[in-house]
């Protein structure tokens, strides 16, 4: 998790405010200023918006919040909390007279590497209406402060380093600058006057998706945080991904947070770095899933990325009981064809139930457009038993297809099962076995289902999540010594669903996520 240390008195604070309170005005874009020329070049995330939300907005946001924390204004909450704060720390602060006659509308926080599969400290930039009264903002807050701090110039530009942990504050240009040290600080001088973020072609294409009206827009390089994390991607999720049109050490993605009277809207939008971005409507597919499941997640072109990667596995082996080349050679001995199971394969979706560790399971969907993978589930399950491997048992009656029992996989067994134009894998007979019925109570017909995909219009919906079961469920297993969850669950108790929408745009995948709000 990130922390914030900034050990110069009341600058802490301002660096909160503009993370807490970072917005957008009605034509908001996360390139709007020049915020992210403050930024190295190659940081992995960005974020941008205004500080002082105007009309629908401000109403939107302020609305949002007394759902969530029962206040009436955001702005006005943060405030008296960092002024409460101060004053528990022995210092006087005003916000009134000693920040807003300053304050600029926009702010950037950029987080430039991982340290220990971490963000680093953020560095913060806050706009400026008047550069001198935000130098003597940070002349008073320093002098006044128990802990030292020393004036340092480079490159023409004035600032102080101070504190417990040499945090770094300044004016360059017109904007306040808050780094986490000297160095840092240093950095975004050399970046406003040179090659910054901001001048980067795969920001300048990603952030230019952003939704303009956004509370905050958040730029993420999803490639550079898989570089510095040690590359810890399999090479046969690599190959998957690159079959798809996804090349995940070029991604990149940009989430415009837009909130509503009714829902927290969330759109996003993930240049992937390949020729082409996946797509297809699978709400029918998502629709169909049982009643009950408290989550539930469509996808589609299942039968694609299984040749794939079916093809990947079979180039490299499974050692040591397959060398290369052997494994759909043998399971094509045994009457079992991967090429052809994988061919008649079209969507895929994963749906869970249950209120606690009890009676939880769930089920793995997928259609096929033949008889090919129902075949496949009858003959996998007469190898199987006809090769004695331990555990294994057959199904009929409703579906026909088998079960694998083993101490390794807990109390329940895993179900393979087909049906008509469906097979499904599932943890445990009964969830295998609502997945492939598709009548009956369905998601569809419940009330959240409806309201989240109402909320996304005309995108078709491929995730839900039924807000109050999910947090059920969660309380019933989340210990007590999890502090986080327990102090976010009066929020999370807000929260009626959840509804995630997907669809291309040319070569950008895009998604909408809405939360709605009780």
């Amino acid at each position: 998790m990130v922390k914030i240390r900034y050990s110069i008195p009341v600058l802490g604070a301002v660096a909160a405010l503009a993370v807490a309170g970072c917005g957008g005005g009605s034509n908001s874009s996360g390139s709007g200023s020049g915020l992210a020329t403050f930024a190295s070049p190659g940081s992995l995330v960005f974020v941008e918006g205004q500080l002082k939300p105007k009309g629908e907005l401000k109403a939107n946001v302020d609305a949002v919040a007394g759902k969530l924390a029962g206040v009436q204004s955001l702005g006005d909450f943060v405030i008296s909390e960092l002024e409460s704060s101060a004053k528990a720390d022995g210092e006087s602060f005003d916000f009134a007279t000693e920040v807003e006659p300053w304050l600029g509308e926009r702010a950037g926080v950029a987080f430039e590497r991982l340290i220990n599969g971490e963000l680093s400290e953020p560095l913060i930039a806050v706009e400026s209406t008047n550069p001198k009264a935000t130098q003597d903002f940070i002349d008073k807050r320093t002098s006044e402060s128990s802990e030292p701090s020393k004036n340092v110039s480079y490159e023409g530009v004035d600032f102080k380093v101070g504190g417990s942990e040499n945090n770094a504050v300044g004016v360059i240009g017109e904007s306040l600058v808050i780094a986490n040290s000297e160095k840092e600080f240093k950095a975004a001088v050399n970046a406003s006057d040179g090659e910054s973020l901001a001048d980067e072609d795969r920001f300048q294409k990603a952030i230019a998706a952003a939704s303009n009206g956004s509370f905050a827009d958040i730029y993420v390089d999803v490639g550079g945080i898989i570089k510095q994390s040690g590359d810890q991607i399999g090479s046969q999720t690599r190959k998957v991904l690159e079959s798809s049109g996804i090349d995940p050490s070029e991604a990149t993605a940009v989430a415009s947070v837009i909130p509503r009277s009714e829902q927290i809207q969330v759109d996003l939008s993930s240049k992937l770095g390949g020729e082409k971005a996946p797509s297809g409507d699978v709400s029918d597919l998502l629709g169909s899933l049982p009643a009950n499941s408290f989550a539930a997640l469509a996808f589609s072109g299942f039968g694609e990325q299984l040749e794939e990667a079916v093809d990947s596995l079979d180039e490299s082996g499974i050692p040591p009981e397959l060398g290369p080349n052997e494994l759909k050679s043998t399971l094509k001995q045994a009457g079992v064809d991967l090429n052809k199971i994988a061919a008649s394969l079209e969507n895929a979706a994963i749906f869970a139930e249950g209120s606690g560790r009890s009676d939880l399971g769930g089920a793995m969907v997928v259609t096929s457009s033949n008889s090919e993978a129902a075949d496949a589930v009858a003959g996998l399950g007469t190898l199987l038993r006809g090769a004695n491997v331990p555990g294994v048992t057959a199904v009929s009656g409703k579906a026909s297809g088998f079960s694998v029992h083993s101490p390794t996989l807990g109390r329940k067994p895993v179900v393979v099962v087909a049906k008509g134009n469906r097979l499904a894998i599932g943890y445990g007979l009964a969830p295998a076995l609502e997945g492939l019925s598709g009548s009956g109570a369905t998601l569809s017909s419940t009330p959240s289902y409806k309201a989240a995909v109402a909320a996304l219009g005309k995108t078709p919906i491929s995730a839900f999540v039924d807000g109050p079961a999910a947090l059920h469920l969660a309380e019933a297993l989340v210990p007590r010594s999890k502090a986080e969850f327990w102090e976010a669950r009066p929020y999370l108790k807000k929260i009626s669903y959840i509804g995630i929408g997907s669809g291309t745009n040319e070569e950008l995948a895009t998604a909408k996520l809405i939360a709605g709000l009780k």
